[in-house]
């Protein structure tokens, strides 16, 4: 099945200006295209069959648009009836459409070859200031009341997710959890773009008994933050892993299996 994809695709006159400022969003565009532009190496992907691969449009109304909502079954499990969710929230300038350029389909066959449960990998868009409410959207509501919906309507587990987030999507990630204590079964953050003097993550006590993991890559700029704040959780993150990379594509997809087998070890 083809997965339709909108606006990832960079203009000519867009790749002159990134390559005069020196600088293009690692992902902000699919791996193909990254790789056509000579930008970053070839994506870790693993060598496993795709299952079944779907991108739906469904209609929001806390977020006042149409969404695409992208889901990938491991191969094997037909359309994934019963699966529990692992919902990804992606970084800025990504987007859900992109999830199969990335290798994602492949990663959940994968992890349950190495002997995870199965599960479906879900995952939808964000709104203007990210995963939390703002400019008129409320992507929490979304998240919390519309995302169960969705997934029963395909068949799909409706609990309590396992939630995979990088950068923005895990700073969106902790915001959430924080607001609604005991909404994700477990949250593996990967380079989550977090400020310690944030006020919204000054308090961190609503995150008691919360299971974390916590991947950082040593080159990340985001590094120093990530360790303030993981510092003051109040449950200690069960995963902290900070070695050498940077806040790229390439080090999330190289430690994606590691937070897959992790999460669904999450009761």
């Amino acid at each position: 099945m083809q997965v339709t994809r909108r606006g990832t695709l960079l203009g000519a006159g867009g790749v002159a200006v990134a390559a005069a400022l020196g600088a293009v969003a690692v992902d902000a565009a699919p791996a193909r295209v990254r790789r056509a532009l000579g930008l970053s190496p070839d994506l870790f992907v693993p060598d496993a069959a795709e299952g079944e691969v779907r991108l739906d449009t469904v209609a929001s109304a806390a977020m006042g648009t149409e969404l695409d909502l992208f889901t990938a079954v491991p191969a094997g499990y037909g359309e994934g009836a019963g699966l529990p969710a692992l919902l990804v929230l992606h970084g800025a300038s990504s987007s859900a459409a992109q999830f199969r350029d990335f290798g994602f389909t492949r990663f959940v066959t994968a992890a349950v070859e190495a002997g995870a449960p199965p599960f479906v990998l879900v995952g939808t868009d964000d709104g203007p200031d990210g995963w939390v409410p703002g400019g008129g959207v409320d992507p929490f509501t979304m998240l919390r009341e519309e995302m169960p919906q969705w997934l029963a309507d395909r068949g799909f587990a409706p609990g309590r997710p396992r939630v995979w987030a990088w950068s923005r999507g895990g700073y969106g990630a902790l915001r959430l959890a924080l607001t609604d204590p005991g909404w994700a079964r477990a949250l593996a953050l990967f380079s989550p773009a977090v400020a310690d003097v944030d006020p919204a993550l000054a308090d961190l006590s609503p995150l008691t008994g919360q299971r974390i993991g916590v991947w950082c890559g040593t080159e990340d700029p985001f590094l120093d933050d990530v360790r303030a704040v993981t510092n003051r959780l109040p449950t200690p993150p069960e995963v902290s892993s900070y070695v050498a990379g940077g806040h790229t594509q390439q080090f999330w997809n190289e430690h994606a299996l590691e937070a897959f087998s992790w999460l669904m070890s999450a009761d």
